[in-house]
């Protein structure tokens, strides 16, 4: 499947990553790319991003992937587990993803991503199991 950058940002945009701001920067054959702006709406009241939007721009990522990287014969996809881990805090500035595939079964998908902050430190390591769709 062929799809730009405009249009894949066009299909999320009405969706949770449209409301949420993530932006898709790539996507390649094993690998995807996001991005996110922090502002007051993805904090906690604390002043740090809620785990729901480090996890929401990492699920999008690894969603956009795994779509665009389905095997002959698949349909689409669903996510069957998911885990993060959170490294550090970030408060201000644009947040980055980048996912990788590191399974690409018959039924099955493992994606990994990590999510840095601004300096390019780890703020979060993420991995999901998708299931695939025949």
């Amino acid at each position: 499947m062929e799809f730009s950058l405009a249009q894949l940002n066009q299909v999320g945009a009405s969706g949770l990553q449209g409301l949420m701001g993530v932006v898709v920067e790539d996507v390649g054959e094993g690998v995807a790319r996001a991005h996110l702006e922090l502002e007051k709406k993805h904090k906690n009241p604390n002043g740090d991003p809620h785990a729901a939007t480090i996890v929401a721009l990492a699920d999008t990522a690894c969603g956009y992937g795994s779509f665009l990287n389905l095997p002959g014969g698949a349909r689409g996809f669903t996510t069957i587990e998911l885990k993060t881990n959170f490294v550090r805090s970030v408060r201000e500035g644009t947040i980055h993803c980048e996912a990788r595939l590191v399974h690409a079964g018959r039924t099955t998908q493992v994606w990994d991503a990590t999510v840095t902050d601004p300096d390019g430190r780890t703020v979060a390591l993420f991995r999901c199991t998708q299931f695939l769709l025949r």
